[in-house]
């Protein structure tokens, strides 16, 4: 029997831990594998990886511009993709977090042991990858020692599938979208929109430090709370560049010397352009979401988790001018309201006309219900208590059209303040298309979030609804522009079968005057109540109300002699609609607000067009267009719009068609106008209708919505970045019209008017 020898035995034992070395390396390697597959429980599959379960918020992008004009979301986050992230950004993060990021397979080992051996006391050994990792688990058990190694554990075996799966680009910009930067700010495109109110790309080096350095602490290094350790973190931030030669010393004490600007933007659906078209934005896009499935989840859209990209057709820059003119002719107008009013009180005050109207009851009606308001709250008070309190004055900020005022008021008068602000309505479109282009519904929505251009807002409309009798008087009677009728009196009997009518309707001019025969291309531009009475007589209650909904107005049209005066209480919405028919040739465009939706991968789900109703002739459409014309270009004192031409300046040179609206006691003022290329419909009032101006002078369209229509265009077509001709004409049909629009030609003695006046003689 051979003798062993020590070789053999030292063999033997090299043998014996080769076999234990490769059998721990299958085993660990079995292990990983398990791991992977959640034998220590669920790890996130690589779908989830790419489109992780975080809420993703719904960005909303006007026409012009890639950068959102707002969002919607549970958590506001928006991923960014690496061609977004700056380099800056990319070195900040690279030199405080991993420094070997681009050479380790998503484990740094000697990181990970240096860790280890000092006990943490020269940094983590976590790499970004494993950071990543960490972040792509939610709802962990971290409660136990043994929980915590358990989840460790899968950590480190996702670190090493994201390395071999993704690339670093990929990584890095996955790890920054998942980062929380508190503020609800959720995400690096986020937190560099509230901390800088910057897109990513546009981040400085020294803005990057400031968020880089917030990882490490988002809420104790937070430069909005914490400025001062916020400086610190940046500093060593910027020390850590310098250290590994991403910059030069004299950079690092330069951008170290400087202090943090930030330009914080506190998340929230208020601030912002277009608020009041973007909270009427979100009611649509619920409704749309409900009724559209998410093919990735099999459930309907949520428009506050899934990310969507919903691209509007507002234009900034014309929302901008829209709203810069709303505050420049309110801010003046607001202040001759309260002379109007002042040392009077708009609740207890009523003329001869309000003696048995409600009105004279509107400040105890408003006492009440703000008591039963108190009494809602606090079940106790009685209503003694609560009336002691809504009048007892307290230190309050309210708010005017130049900012915030400190002021003493009781609940009572606040209330009143706020009920005496003028509100206002404002929609523009491209009547070609339909598209908005501007959309202002309040005169400030944090104060009163009441959207007065909704289909939903109606008022009376005054005489804008005139030019509808006009059309049709045209289209059914063939009445041309130079036809005379009489400028008299006329009366809607009970006892015509068109009318249904109780008594006798006899409406008179606003000025109680009479001038004769008249060209209803005249009547129109001075806004003859008699003239447009004739023409309604002439008609029917009911074939009015039908042509109104044939040019998309939607609302309930009473069907009295009253209409052609514009009592009928209509949006802003629909009326833009129904002149559409004017600037589009006939056409009637339904307004639409958004052109395409998109998933958060871009892939479009929906394109939207205006729906288009016929309804005009183009030569009707045309010559009722002159006829609006005359509404401006008529001599001053006489056309109810000639201020646009004397007081704005927009020249002759751009053709402008349009109509003044005043309603009873000027509740109401409008102006609804359309050059070739924009119409645009301004409405002007309180929202209580017995709030107004007591004087027409001060509360007719022509004063108090005409300034805003006027200013808007003034602005739009001063815009060099916006292309709008100044010279723009409306387009005549290519075939020769059938009547004449010039009146000059004709006698105006001819038989036919004196046969009209003796009719009313």
């Amino acid at each position: 029997m051979p003798k062993k020898t020590k070789k053999n035995t030292f063999t033997k034992y090299v043998g014996i831990i080769w076999l234990l070395f490769i059998a721990s390396l299958i085993l660990l390697l079995l292990f990983f594998l398990g791991v992977s597959k959640g034998i220590l429980g669920t790890m996130p599959t690589f779908e989830e990886i790419e489109n992780p379960n975080s809420k993703l918020a719904t960005e909303i992008y006007a026409a012009n511009s890639p950068i959102p004009i707002g969002k919607y979301y549970s958590e506001n986050r928006s991923n960014a993709t690496y061609k977004e992230l700056p380099q800056n950004l990319i070195d900040a993060l690279i030199a405080t977090e991993d420094v070997r990021f681009f050479q380790h397979s998503g484990i740094d080992m000697k990181r990970f042991f240096s860790s280890i051996f000092f006990l943490g006391k020269r940094g983590g050994g976590s790499t970004i990858t494993q950071q990543l990792a960490k972040n792509l688990f939610t709802n962990v058990d971290r409660s136990s020692t043994l929980m915590r190694i358990n989840q460790k554990i899968k950590e480190l075996v996702m670190s090493v599938m994201l390395e071999r799966t993704y690339t670093k680009e990929e990584i890095l910009t996955m790890y920054l979208n998942t980062v929380d930067f508190v503020h609800n700010s959720f995400g690096i495109k986020s937190a560099a929109k509230t901390y800088f109110d910057k897109e990513v790309i546009n981040l400085l080096q020294e803005e990057s430090a400031v968020l880089i350095g917030m990882l490490k602490g988002p809420s104790k290094y937070n430069p909005v709370s914490n400025m001062e350790e916020s400086i610190a973190r940046r500093n060593v931030v910027l020390y850590q560049l310098h250290n590994y030669d991403f910059i030069s010393s004299a950079e690092k004490d330069s951008f170290q010397a400087l202090p943090i600007k930030t330009d914080y933007k506190a998340s929230n659906h208020i601030n912002g352009l277009a608020p009041h078209f973007r909270e009427r934005l979100r009611m649509w896009l619920t409704d749309w979401a409900s009724s559209n499935i998410n093919l990735s989840t099999g459930e309907p859209y949520n428009i506050y988790k899934d990310g969507l990209k919903v691209y509007t057709t507002i234009d900034s820059r014309m929302q901008k001018h829209a709203e810069d003119a709303v505050h420049e002719h309110l801010s003046e107008w607001q202040e001759e309201f309260f002379k109007h009013w002042k040392n009077r009180d708009a609740w207890e005050y009523y003329d001869k006309y309000d003696r048995e109207s409600s009105y004279a009851k509107q400040n105890d009606l408003l006492i009440n219900k703000i008591v039963k308001q108190f009494q809602s709250q606090d079940s106790t008070l009685t209503e003694s208590k609560a009336l002691d309190l809504i009048n007892t004055p307290r230190e309050m900020s309210i708010w005017s059209h130049n900012g915030l005022i400190d002021t003493l008021l009781s609940p009572i008068d606040s209330v009143k303040y706020y009920k005496m602000i003028l509100q206002t309505g404002l929609l523009a479109v491209d009547p070609h298309t339909g598209y908005v282009k501007a959309w202002v519904g309040g005169t400030n929505f944090e104060y009163n979030q009441y959207d007065h251009v909704n289909k939903n807002t109606k008022r009376q409309v005054g005489s804008t609804f005139k030019p509808l009798i006009y059309t049709l008087a045209i289209k059914e009677k063939g009445y041309s522009p130079c036809f005379q009728v009489p400028d008299m009196p006329v009366c809607f009997e009970p006892d015509d079968a068109r009318w249904p009518i109780q008594k006798r309707y006899c409406p008179e001019n606003s000025d109680g005057k009479s001038s004769g025969m008249m060209a209803i291309k005249d009547g129109l531009a001075g806004s003859k109540n008699q003239v447009t009475a004739y023409l309604m007589h002439e008609l029917s209650a009911q074939a009015v109300v039908e042509f109104a909904h044939k040019m998309g107005i939607e609302s309930e049209i009473p069907p009295y002699p009253s209409i052609c005066l514009g009592v009928a209480d209509i949006s802003v919405y629909e009326m833009i609609r129904a002149y559409t028919t004017f600037a589009n040739k006939g056409t009637s465009n339904e307004p639409v607000f958004v052109s395409r939706i998109e998933d958060s991968h871009g892939n479009v789900i929906e394109e939207f067009f205006a729906e288009s109703t016929p309804a005009l002739d183009e030569e009707t459409a045309y010559v009722i267009t002159q006829m609006l014309r005359n509404v401006v270009d008529a001599a001053a004192g006489y056309a109810t719009g000639a201020r646009i031409r004397f007081k704005y300046n927009i020249p002759k040179s751009l053709e402008i068609a349009a109509k003044t609206g005043t309603t009873q006691k000027n509740s109401d003022g409008w102006f609804m106008g359309f050059t070739p290329d924009l119409l645009a419909g301004v409405w002007v009032g309180c929202d209580d209708k017995f709030i107004r101006f007591r004087s027409t002078t001060l509360g007719q369209g022509a004063s108090t919505a005409l300034p805003i229509w006027a200013k808007f265009i003034e602005k739009v077509y001063a815009d060099t970045t916006l292309s709008y001709n100044i010279k723009s004409s409306f387009e005549k049909p290519l075939e020769d019209l059938s009547v004449q629009l010039d009146c000059s030609i004709f006698d105006q003695g001819n038989d036919d008017d004196n046969d009209l006046e003796d009719k009313f003689n």
